[in-house]
């Protein structure tokens, strides 16, 4: 049980190497390889949480671990991400309110017990798919409007802006963790399935670069929830 107990608390310290790699890359001018770190950095999130639930082997460290790992991967991580694919100027340095944003909402969550199975604003993971899907689809220039909106003084920000403000909102959103006693499979996680089996479809058929079918999946994902919070 010595070793067994050391397994999660592993695996979150690769989720943070790997947000740390990411942002290398991003600054050195590699936001697909940044990107594909994130999505590394998700990977483990998730298997932390599933080995600790698995192996028994929560703990006061792991718990404080993970939301320091998540800030350097899910908030320095797309923060630097959109920094970098701006086009000079002082307001490049503007889209970094995400990551202090990301911090302050993590901080909340580890002391809010309103928030197991579901969460209450958009999970920091999230808000990093959609940042770092969008970064990296306007990399690949399969889209010049978007691109030529990237270089404006405001777009990138307003984007920083609107999902800070979503992840420290108040908004009721379903989570995807596997829990004894816990639903996965009710309606509204079948819906979101099947919105990102069709973002991978559509993203197929147009022909572009894969990170739409993120980008797509994870709006998706954000505006399912807040027609559920509406009705």
């Amino acid at each position: 049980m010595g070793i067994v107990k050391h397994i999660p608390n592993t695996i979150t310290s690769m989720n943070l190497l790997s947000g740390a790699v990411g942002v290398i890359l991003a600054l050195e001018g590699w936001p697909e390889a940044a990107f594909l770190c994130m999505l590394l950095a998700a990977v483990f999130d998730f298997c932390d949480g599933l080995a600790a639930r698995l192996l028994g082997a929560y703990s006061p460290v792991g718990k404080e671990l993970d939301s320091l790992a998540d800030v350097v991967s899910f908030g320095l991580l797309p923060s630097i991400m959109l920094v970098t694919a701006m086009d000079g100027g002082w307001w490049r340095f503007l889209p970094l309110v995400l990551a202090a944003a990301s911090a302050l909402r993590l901080a909340k969550f580890n002391v809010d017990e309103r928030q197991t199975t579901d969460f209450l604003g958009v999970p920091t993971p999230a808000s990093a798919m959609v940042v770092g899907s969008l970064c990296c689809f306007i990399a690949a220039g399969h889209d010049m409007t978007l691109y030529k909106l990237s270089l404006t003084p405001w777009f990138l920000p307003v984007v920083a802006l609107v999902m800070s403000l979503l992840v420290t909102s108040e908004i009721p959103m379903f989570g995807m963790k596997i829990a004894k006693g816990h639903k996965l499979l009710d309606a509204k996680r079948i819906v979101f399935l099947c919105l990102v089996v069709a973002a991978i479809v559509v993203t197929i058929i147009i022909g572009t670069h894969w990170s739409l079918a993120v980008l797509l999946a994870f709006i998706a994902y954000i505006i399912e929830n807040l027609i559920l919070a509406l009705i």
